[in-house]
């Protein structure tokens, strides 16, 4: 069995958003990361992994996306032992101010700073 995640590497004006993710958060907590998290099972539904995306990030930093475009998907087992699928999408940003919105999961936002950036296999700055 493994986890599904999602993340979005949301660009405007050439220049990347990126969080600080919570200390509260399982994996990962405290560092740099792209917006996104888990597919849930609501039920069965079409672009489930696009939709996750889209909720997430409206949900965790208050911003809309659109054209969002397959990067890449990685394996990787998560600091709790989870398998954990990881798939990237290259997001265009809609509309909206991005914020740390959900506390619990984001503690800082760093909006549209970083003029360069590549991505490289999986956004994880482990």
């Amino acid at each position: 069995m493994f986890i599904v995640n999602v993340e979005g590497a949301i660009y405007k004006n050439d220049k990347w958003l990126l969080i600080r993710r919570s200390e509260k958060e399982e994996h990962a907590g405290g560092l740099l990361s792209l917006v996104g998290g888990k597919v849930e099972k609501d039920g069965i539904s079409s672009n489930i992994l696009e939709e996750t995306l889209k909720r997430e990030i409206s949900e965790e930093v208050g911003v809309q996306v659109s054209n969002l475009r397959y990067v890449n998907s990685t394996l990787f087992v998560s600091d709790t032992g989870l398998t954990v699928v990881d798939i990237v999408f290259l997001c265009e940003h809609e509309f909206g101010i991005p914020y740390a919105k959900c506390v619990d999961e984001v503690s800082e936002v760093f909006g549209y700073l970083y003029k360069k950036f590549q991505i490289i296999q999986t956004c994880q700055f482990i």
